[in-house]
Order: structure tokens, then C-alpha cells, then sequence
């Protein structure tokens, strides 16, 4: 209990403090994530509307498809972008493996069916007269489109935060695609992980308690944006 205490006061100090190789490893763990969900968001929420309102070929399988994968282990796609960006794999003279960037891809195929299967939950929730409405009054696609994601902000939103928190918390894929590489491509998980191995636990402890802040931080903001949604109807 005594070791407990004395990491837990460590953990406390190393963040007042500002650490520079915990704030480092904070620093990369939210550039990384926040890079791959703004990449993510655009394709993958005009594709969730389409599976919602359209009517084309193959729709059901692509649901079919999306929400099986949001099963889809880490560590999996770990593996398979792993094999991809190798020396042997198809993108190897890219030389992304063990980069920021190769995380960021990593981190892209796990958000991405979040963002399509609960999106096109949401976009269905919305009324389809607001759509046609739109259209009816000239707007562009682009406007009526964004006349429905208004509509249906703040479901949109839940499903940003459960992309966001899945990303940002995953180790699987950002330790076999960055390599766990001090001040490089080392985020909160990886650090998490490495320093539990090690036997080190204040600066885990420590990357933990930012994880908590950072989960109770996105779910205060969904309650005060869902408690003005209730208040203006």
C-alpha cells in the first residue's frame, strides 16, 4: 500500500510539475488521435448519410460490413497495416512503419466504422422531411446536408466522442505501427503499458489519471450540449 501511495504522490507531482517527457508523451497521443479523426470525419460521415437516405447496391452489405467492424480488435489492424507498410508489403517503400503516421492510419481504420455504423444510426433517427425540405427550396446538397447534421447534432456528437475515446485509448495498433519510440511516436497507452512492464508506475498512474480527465471531460460536454438540446425544444 505504501508503494501504491508513493506513486500515486509521484504521478500527482510529475503532472504539476510539468514533466517534459510526460507532457512529451501526452502531446503526441492527441496530435495522433485528433490528425486521424479529422481526417476521418468527412468521408466517413457523407458515407454514413448516404447508407442512411440512399438506396443503391450492395447498401446492406456495407452496413453489414461497417458494423461488423466495429468488433474488430486492435491489434488486428495492427497487424494488417503492419504486413501493408513492411519492407516485403505493397507500401513498403513508403517507409511509414514506425511514424506518426503510420499510427495515424492505424487509428483511422479503427474510427472509421464508429464514425459510419453510429452516424448512419443517427442520420436515420433524423426526419427525412428535412432533407427533402431543403431541397425543395433550392439548397445544394452540401447545405441540405448540413441542415440534417444540425438536426441530428447532438447524436453526431456522442458518436465523435466514442470514436475519439476508442482511438486514443487503443495500444494494440500504435505499439505494432509506431513502435513505442521515446518523444516520436510513444502516446498515453504504449507509455502506460511499458512503464506497467517495467515494474514503474508512477508515470502510468499519472498518463491514467489524463485518460480519466479526458473521459470525464467529453461526457461533461455531451450532457451540457444534450441538456441545451432538451431546453430550445
Amino acid at each position: 500500500m505504501e508503494s501504491l501511495n508513493s506513486a500515486t504522490f509521484d504521478a500527482i507531482r510529475l503532472l504539476a510539475t510539468g514533466d517534459s517527457e510526460l507532457w512529451g508523451i501526452i502531446g503526441i497521443s492527441f496530435r495522433v488521435s485528433t490528425t486521424a479523426i479529422l481526417i476521418s470525419i468527412p468521408p466517413s460521415l457523407l458515407l454514413a448519410f448516404m447508407l442512411a437516405n440512399g438506396r443503391f447496391p450492395g447498401r446492406r452489405l456495407l452496413i453489414s460490413v461497417f458494423s461488423t467492424l466495429l468488433s474488430l480488435p486492435a491489434v488486428v489492424v495492427g497487424l494488417t497495416l503492419y504486413l501493408v507498410l513492411s519492407r516485403q508489403g505493397p507500401l513498403g517503400d513508403l517507409r511509414l512503419l514506425f511514424t506518426q503516421s503510420a499510427m495515424v492510419l492505424g487509428q483511422i481504420a479503427l474510427c472509421v466504422p464508429i464514425l459510419v455504423a453510429m452516424g448512419h444510426s443517427a442520420f436515420q433517427a433524423a426526419d427525412r422531411r428535412a432533407w427533402e425540405t431543403a431541397r425543395t427550396l433550392g439548397a445544394s446538397p452540401l447545405r441540405a446536408l448540413l441542415t440534417v447534421m444540425h438536426e441530428v447534432r447532438f447524436g453526431l456528437f456522442a458518436v465523435l466522442l466514442a470514436a475519439y475515446g476508442r482511438i486514443i485509448a487503443e495500444v494494440g495498433a500504435s505499439m505494432m505501427l509506431g513502435g513505442n519510440i521515446l518523444n516520436y511516436t510513444r502516446n498515453i497507452p504504449t507509455a502506460i503499458a511499458l512503464e506497467t512492464s517495467k515494474g514503474e508506475f508512477s508515470q502510468g498512474i499519472a498518463l491514467g489519471i489524463v485518460l480519466l480527465l479526458l473521459a470525464f471531460g467529453l461526457n461533461g460536454l455531451l450532457h451540457y450540449f444534450q441538456g441545451k438540446g432538451r431546453f430550445a425544444t
